[in-house]
C-alpha cells in the first residue's frame, strides 16, 4: 500500500531557528526509501516572496533537490498574498497530493497558516482595497497601533479579541473586510471540519537557547549575503515600506543602507524584533494548538524521531510489517 496515503497529512511546526526544515526533508527522504512518497507544504508568510531567499532562510535549491517544496516563490515582494488566498493554493496541493498518492507534509512557523488550514476556516473573500489599506497603515503610523487597534474593538469586539494589537496587517485587513462588506469580520470567519493528521509534532527548545540559535543564524545569513540581498531588492524598485519588508532583517537593514543607522545598530534590531516575533510565535501555538505534540528538540534524536514518525504513517496504511529503521 506505499503511495496510499489516504487523504492525511503530517505537521511539522515551530518557532524560528528551530530545525523544522531539516527534520522535514530528513523525513521525506526516509520515506521515500521506504517507497512512500512524500512532499512538503510550506506554512511559512516570508518564504512565499520571491527573490527573499536568505533573510526567510527559505530552502536552498540543494535542499529542494533532495524533498519536493511547494508555496515557496509565489508572488513578487510588491505583491500581496491574503490568507484566503494562501489557503485556495493549499488546498490545492494538497488535493493534487491525494490525487497522486503523496504524503503532504505541512512545515512552518506561521501560526495563523496552520491553524486556518488545519481547522478549514472560511475567510472572506473581500479583494484588497488599496487606498483603504494605505490610509489605514498610515493611520496606525501616525496614531500608533494601539489606536487602529482600538477602532475594530469598537467595531468587532470579538475580532479584537483575537488579533494582538501588533498585528498591524491583521488589524487593517479585519478593518477592510468590515468597511467593504458592512459585516463583522468574526461573523465571516467560519470553520469546517479539523483535518486528521497522522501526526502534528511541534519542536521546543529553552527560550534563551532558541534566541542563541536565531542569532547564530542571522550572523550565517549576513556571512551568506544577506546585506547584497536586500540591497539588490532596494536596486529594483522595491521599497521599504511594502509589508514584504515586515520580514525579519529586511527593513532593519533597509534603514542602515539608507544611511540611518550602523549595521551593528541594523543587527542589534533584528535580533530583537527576532526574539519578539520567537515569543509571539510561542503564545499563537500556546493558545491554538491544542493537539500539537511537542518534542524537546534541545539534543535533537532525529534517527529516533525519524523512526516514531513513519511507523505511525505505516501503521495508518495498514502495512503488516515491521516498519525498517530509517537510520542516517
Amino acid at each position: 500500500m506505499a503511495g496510499d496515503t489516504g487523504g492525511r497529512l503530517g505537521v511539522i511546526l515551530g518557532p524560528t531557528a528551530v530545525g523544522k526544515t531539516g527534520l522535514a526533508i530528513a523525513l521525506v527522504e526516509c520515506l521515500q526509501r521506504m517507497g512512500i512518497p512524500a512532499e512538503i507544504i510550506s506554512a511559512d508568510s516570508r518564504q512565499i516572496f520571491r527573490g527573499m531567499d536568505i533573510g526567510t532562510a527559505k530552502p536552498s535549491a540543494q535542499q529542494r533537490r533532495r524533498a519536493r517544496h511547494h508555496l515557496l516563490d509565489v508572488v513578487a515582494p510588491d505583491e500581496t498574498l491574503g490568507l484566503a488566498e494562501y489557503l485556495r493554493l493549499a488546498k490545492a496541493c494538497l488535493d493534487d497530493c491525494e490525487r497522486r498518492g503523496t504524503l503532504p507534509i505541512l512545515v512552518g512557523g506561521t501560526g495563523q497558516y496552520l491553524s486556518a488550514l488545519l481547522e478549514d476556516w472560511r475567510i472572506p473573500r473581500v479583494p484588497p482595497q488599496e487606498e483603504l489599506r494605505a490610509r489605514l497603515f498610515a493611520e496606525a503610523e501616525a496614531k500608533g497601533v494601539v489606536a487602529l487597534h482600538e477602532r475594530l474593538r469598537q467595531q468587532d469586539a470579538l475580532a479584537a479579541e483575537r488579533i494582538h494589537p501588533h498585528n498591524v496587517r491583521r488589524v487593517v485587513r479585519a478593518l477592510e473586510v468590515i468597511a467593504v462588506s458592512g459585516k463583522p469580520f468574526s461573523a465571516q470567519q467560519q470553520r469546517g471540519q479539523r483535518r486528521e493528521a497522522l501526526f502534528q509534532l511541534g519542536l521546543s527548545l529553552p527560550r534563551d537557547l532558541l534566541h542563541e540559535r536565531a542569532d547564530a543564524r542571522l550572523e550565517s545569513m549576513m556571512a551568506a549575503g544577506f546585506l547584497a540581498e536586500v540591497r539588490g531588492l532596494l536596486a529594483k524598485g522595491f521599497s521599504r515600506a511594502l509589508p514584504s519588508f515586515s520580514a525579519l532583517g529586511y527593513r532593519e537593514l533597509a534603514a542602515h543602507l539608507a544611511g540611518e543607522c550602523t549595521l551593528e545598530e541594523a543587527l542589534a534590531n533584528t535580533g530583537a524584533a527576532t526574539h519578539h516575533f520567537i515569543r509571539r510565535q510561542l503564545s499563537w501555538f500556546r493558545n491554538h494548538d491544542e493537539d500539537t505534540e511537542w518534542l524537546d528538540w534541545t539534543e535533537p534524536n532525529i534517527d529516533e524521531t525519524l523512526d516514531q514518525l513513519t511507523a505511525r504513517i505505516v501503521l495508518a496504511q495498514t502495512v503488516e510489517s515491521t516498519v525498517p529503521s530509517c537510520q542516517l
